[in-house]
């Protein structure tokens, strides 16, 4: 089941996934977490919160429009591979576009270039590089 979630029951499946459990729950906010059309969904299997992804309102530049930014996505390892990121992904686009949002796009990881192709990203930037996490491609999709 999708819900949409606050900010703080993002931060463990973040810092567990995205940073390793590295860092504190603290430090894995994102500076627009709490803006006012800010939103996170979390996909639950049964009571445990198994995939999350965060969505801030932030125009690429280039892009022209009503954009959003894909942020924070991680999947709790042991319900990898069964769809729920895809679902989650579908969810956000299909409520972004009653929002009257034009596109998204986020900084996907190198690894994760074949789900986002998967769910209608496209790559638009060659590869860069973000310090002490790795190789990553700016992705967008059009929503409308």
């Amino acid at each position: 089941m999708i819900k949409f979630i606050a900010a703080e029951d993002v931060l463990p499946l973040r810092n567990e996934v995205l940073r390793e459990g590295k860092l504190t729950l603290d430090e894995c906010r994102f500076l627009n977490d709490d803006a006012e059309e800010s939103f996170h969904l979390g996909y639950y299997v049964e009571e445990e919160l198994a995939c999350i992804a965060s969505f801030h309102p932030q125009n690429y530049e280039g892009y022209p429009g009503k954009a959003y930014q894909l942020r924070g996505m991680a999947t709790a390892p042991a319900h990898r591979g069964k769809g729920i990121g895809n679902r989650l992904v579908n969810f956000a686009i299909t409520y972004l576009r009653g929002q009257k949002v034009n596109y998204m796009w986020c900084n996907a990881r190198k690894v994760a270039v074949a789900f986002y192709m998967g769910t209608g990203f496209e790559v638009i930037s060659p590869v860069f590089e973000v310090p002490g996490i790795g190789p990553h491609y700016v992705m967008y999709v059009k929503i409308q």
